[in-house]
């Protein structure tokens, strides 16, 4: 244990899974498989503390302050092939704070589809912020990401995530994410989202001349508005506030670029906890 009670353990390098050799006859890099872990503890004051942090690069973990952890990256990708994947668990009571450094940039690779797995699980009054920096889709990439979320009853969280088609002036890999979230063992939002496929992305009925699309999930006690009043639809010029059939509300938007993106999605985010000056505000 370090003096701050925070216990941290690495584990081994990643596993290598080796890749047919490349049109030179030299064998080409090898697939990543790597596994990362965070875990909470209540201290006997009531605060939050540290009890894991794994790290298994490229997936590396920085404690950077109580109850708030940055994932860094420390190696390019993912890249197709590599299999990465982040296991949160909060415990009753604690809070964690997740954010990383930088962007995530997935690039094309021989090994086939690139593969991002996130598993959370959240105790009883527990609350996660989960506000990654977003995810770039490089020209060529093949990307799956998926999403596991489980709420106790009294749990809190909000989870971001962004997505930006192609670097500049490059058209978007591939990429199909989904996202699964129950509280108590029901389903809350099951939502399924693909990138890539050139006559669906241009088509003003999916993403016409977006760059950009995002969504914010708060959900829990934490996350409700004053009183716990249930709030309102509200849809705006490339946003949607959407309060879902269970114990939470949905930010959904799309935007030219990443900047615009992130305004929309925050303005979301206040008009969901119920803060009026949103309300009147115009959309960023």
């Amino acid at each position: 244990m370090s003096p701050s009670g925070t216990a941290t353990a690495t584990a081994p390098p990643a596993a290598a899974v080796p890749r047919p050799p490349g049109p030179s006859g030299r064998a080409s890099r090898r697939a990543m498989r790597a596994r990362a872990a965070i875990a909470t503890a209540a201290t006997p004051q009531g605060g939050t503390t540290l009890a894991t942090l794994r790290s298994d690069p490229p997936l590396t973990l920085r404690r950077t302050g109580p109850g708030r952890v940055h994932l860094v990256s420390t190696a390019a990708g993912p890249l197709g092939g590599d299999v990465l994947e982040l296991d949160i668990e909060v415990a009753a009571g604690t809070t964690l704070e997740l954010h990383s450094v930088a962007a995530t940039l997935v690039l094309p690779g021989a090994g086939g589809p690139s593969r991002m797995v996130v598993t959370a699980r959240v105790g009883p009054g527990g609350v996660l912020r989960f506000t990654p920096e977003p995810t770039i889709l490089a020209a060529g990439c093949d990307h799956r990401l998926e999403v596991r979320l489980s709420l106790a009853a009294t749990a809190s969280v909000l989870w971001r995530e962004e997505i930006v088609f192609g670097r500049h002036g490059e058209p978007p890999g591939r990429c199909e994410t989904g996202f699964d979230a129950v509280v108590d063992g029901v389903p809350l939002l099951r939502q399924r989202l693909a990138v890539g496929d050139p006559a669906v992305d241009t088509s003003p009925a999916v993403y016409g001349t977006a760059r950009c699309v995002g969504g914010t999930l708060l959900a829990g006690p934490a996350f409700t508005p004053p009183e716990g009043r249930r709030g309102d639809a509200a849809v705006a010029d490339g946003v949607a506030v959407l309060p879902l059939a269970g114990p939470g509300v949905l930010v959904s938007a799309l935007a030219g670029d990443a900047a615009e993106l992130r305004r929309r999605l925050l303005w979301g985010e206040t008009l969901a906890l119920g803060r009026e000056r949103a309300r009147h505000a115009p959309v960023p």
